[in-house]
């Protein structure tokens, strides 16, 4: 199958998965973690659980979680409306084609090429369903981990141990939804293929700046780190 390919275009797809991929291990790494907003907010959402602790209503903490959860269904509703269109697209190959060969400065483009490039895009956007969907139910489990939390009258050390382990399965549900997030970057990426691989390789590399700014450099990183 490589072998239907252009070199340019094998080339550019390695260098999508090596930046995507290498930025995700370098960003998620435990140097790196500690100075990106992920790492921050880790902290702050330690924070929360134990405040969370000594409310003896917990109504504050089940309207946090339940705002989290609505924005993560949506995330994940939407990915799989867009792979239910790129199945659709599929059907649609010649017409597509037909559409891209009149624009400017595009290759022309074989039914295979076509379907590598909505195939690619089909991958990215199932990962990041199924990173949205963990990340649901892992707030799930944060909510009943919260619920079985005796009250402030009655804490001890094993409910401080609760809160933690609460915040650990907290921190692990933004970990996978901040990953499905990242593959909606870089699928804004990929839609440069059917342009052309050197677009691909350019607009790959701006994301992962992109990413990096908001990451570690954005306004709102200077922010919540100020906050102590």
């Amino acid at each position: 199958m490589l072998s239907l390919l252009a070199p340019l275009d094998i080339v550019s797809v390695l260098w999508f998965f090596a930046v995507w991929v290498g930025y995700t291990l370098i960003a998620e790494s435990n140097q790196w973690q500690l100075k990106s907003v992920l790492g921050i907010m880790n902290k702050h959402r330690q924070r929360w659980m134990g405040e969370m602790l000594r409310r003896d209503m917990r109504m504050l903490d089940a309207l946090i979680l339940n705002h989290l959860q609505s924005g993560i269904a949506m995330f994940a509703s939407t990915s799989i409306l867009v792979v239910g269109g790129l199945v659709a697209s599929l059907g649609a190959t010649e017409k597509a084609i037909a559409v891209l060969s009149a624009l400017p400065f595009v290759d022309e483009t074989s039914r295979f090429e076509w379907e590598v490039k909505i195939l690619l895009l089909l991958l990215i956007f199932v990962f990041a369903f199924f990173k949205f969907v963990w990340a649901y139910r892992l707030n799930t489990y944060c909510a009943v981990l919260i619920g079985a939390v005796p009250s402030s009258s009655d804490v001890d050390m094993a409910a401080k141990d609760q809160a933690q382990g609460a915040a650990q399965v907290a921190n692990l549900a933004a970990r996978h939804f901040n990953r499905g997030l990242r593959a909606f970057y870089f699928a804004l990426a990929a839609l440069s293929w059917v342009l052309h691989p050197i677009a691909f390789m350019v607009a790959t590399a701006w994301v992962a700046i992109v990413l990096y700014r908001r990451d570690f450099y954005s306004r709102s990183q200077q922010i919540i780190r100020g906050i102590s």
